[in-house]
């Protein structure tokens, strides 16, 4: 399981900086998103992939019936879904404003109103 996961995470990453190497803004916002997602998966992978209890105690118990899970990569991929969402939220309106403001999407482009 943890190959095929490898293999997912590194398809997402190619994908992800293949898109954000391109010219349109678009394709980098979508890139910026295959990327966190693969970001995510990596941290879930790296916490390993065992089939093991919640870590909740049941009522009036002191010790874990199986081994609990680890807590942690949950935790840390929470936060990176909330941290990749404002990210790209910030990306889109900084987007939005310069196609507002010079009118193209193309980075190329871009370059020319620099004068």
């Amino acid at each position: 399981m943890e190959v095929l996961l490898a293999l997912v995470i590194g398809v997402l990453y190619g994908a992800g900086l293949y898109l954000m190497m391109r010219r349109n803004l678009v394709q980098l916002i979508i890139g910026l998103g295959l990327l966190s997602h693969g970001a995510n998966l990596l941290i879930f992978t790296a916490g390993g992939l065992r089939q093991t209890g919640a870590p909740i105690l049941a009522e009036g118990e002191k010790h874990f019936a199986a081994a609990p899970a680890d807590p942690l990569p949950q935790a840390l991929i929470l936060t990176a879904i909330v941290i990749s969402f404002a990210v790209t939220a910030f990306a889109l309106v900084l987007f939005l404003r310069t196609y507002q403001t010079v009118g193209t999407d193309d980075v190329d482009k871009l370059k020319e109103t620099d004068t």
